[in-house]
């Protein structure tokens, strides 16, 4: 007699031995009915969770774990009966054609996650697909990182070539780390209030994290931008109060900063905090152009300050292979660069002196382009 012949008591007790019934649930019809019993999940959640009674807007990362194609209805039936608020945010996931055509749409390397770029180091992070996140965690189990788990998967890399940044989700307790690549610090990317409180597991944080991402750019706080006719999800804040917005002398200036996890290392005495910062300049109407169609950037002037002291206080020329120009054909013009502090919460703000038409022939007399205060600090979500 074959297991799929076993009566229903039977198949029920051999089930809730099973260590992984969701696979079990995906070699017939029979065993995913029989998988898919009210009173097999709760005992999964009895034994393995605790939960013995409904509890509401709460979704344990274990149960997330079972999400796969062939149990999918079976789970969302049995939180529609026992989680209904919580079943209630769970839609079926996309499909491998549905994030091609997205990544096809963005015209670049996969990144639905996003990145930053400054000088020579880019990053752009798309979510691996399951293949990968086998391979990369077996790649990285193999490797020298004493400071990682053995309970951890690689979920999500950079596409960029310059650089390697990488996330993993800790499969004991629920979080979703980033680390430095020199020190292999493990950084937590979601807030650990709203992963555990009084040391229990409330909530699944790359949920949370993949919430927040989507949060943000429905709201416009995050947005696809174009750079070199590539596009691509940029994480430079758009609205305040993480981004500074000012405009001086029909030049609208807004600035912010994303940190950079992957080029810190807190462990370093003193620690080293690093962070790309972006200046999007761009011509208001009632900008005077006087006839010109350009304005050189010459110099810049920094005021850095940690806790309203001023700690560190920059003027100089812009040293850049090539002094950028501020065309009245394009859009907006980006400044970007990195800056490395010795401590996490900081504020930036200066301004830029422009020379009409360069600065091997200027047209007119110089004139000062204000960079209003904005914020560089670790974040409370890392991307």
């Amino acid at each position: 007699m074959s297991l799929e012949d076993a009566e229903d008591l039977v198949l029920h007790m051999i089930l809730s031995k099973v260590e992984n019934t969701a696979r079990v649930a995906c070699v017939s019809k029979r065993l995913q009915v029989s998988a898919s019993e009210e009173s097999l999940w709760s005992i999964f959640c009895s034994l393995d969770l605790n939960i013995s009674t409904p509890l509401h807007d709460y979704i344990p990362m274990e149960i997330l774990s079972f999400l796969q194609v062939s149990c999918w209805d079976s789970l969302k039936l049995w939180l529609s009966l026992n989680f209904p608020e919580a079943e209630a945010t769970l839609r079926k996931g996309v499909t491998e054609d549905d994030l091609e055509e997205l990544e096809t749409a963005l015209n670049g390397p996969p990144g639905l996650i996003g990145g930053y770029s400054a000088y020579w180091h880019k990053v752009n992070v798309y979510l691996l697909p399951l293949k990968e996140v086998v391979r990369q965690t077996i790649d990285i189990m193999a490797g020298d990182h004493n400071t990682i788990s053995k309970n951890i998967v690689v979920v999500a890399v950079s596409a960029a070539p310059s650089s390697k940044k990488m996330f993993f989700l800790d499969c004991t307790n629920g979080q979703l780390y980033t680390e430095n690549t020199s020190s292999h610090q493990m950084l937590p990317c979601v807030p650990e209030s709203l992963v555990c409180i009084n040391g229990d597991q409330q909530e699944d944080a790359m949920l949370l994290w993949l919430e927040e991402h989507g949060r943000r750019l429905q709201t416009g706080a995050t947005k696809v931008r174009e750079q070199d006719n590539i596009k691509s999800i940029s994480l430079f804040p758009e609205i305040p109060p993480l981004c500074s917005i000012s405009v001086t002398n029909g030049v609208q200036v807004r600035a912010s900063s994303v940190f950079m996890p992957e080029v810190s290392n807190h462990l370093d005495n003193p620690p080293v905090y690093s962070y790309a910062c972006s200046i999007r300049m761009s011509l208001m109407p009632n900008f005077n152009r006087r006839h010109r169609s350009s304005w050189q950037m010459y110099s810049r002037h920094w005021v850095v300050r940690a806790d309203d002291a001023v700690i560190g206080d920059v003027d100089g020329e812009v040293v850049l292979l090539k002094n950028p120009l501020l065309q009245a054909k394009e859009e907006e013009f980006v400044y970007r660069c990195i800056s490395q502090f010795p401590t996490s919460n900081l504020s930036v703000e200066g301004s830029f002196t422009f020379v009409p038409g360069s600065l091997q022939d200027p047209k007119g007399p110089q004139f000062e382009v204000n960079v209003a205060e904005f914020p560089v600090k670790l974040p409370d979500y890392i991307f």
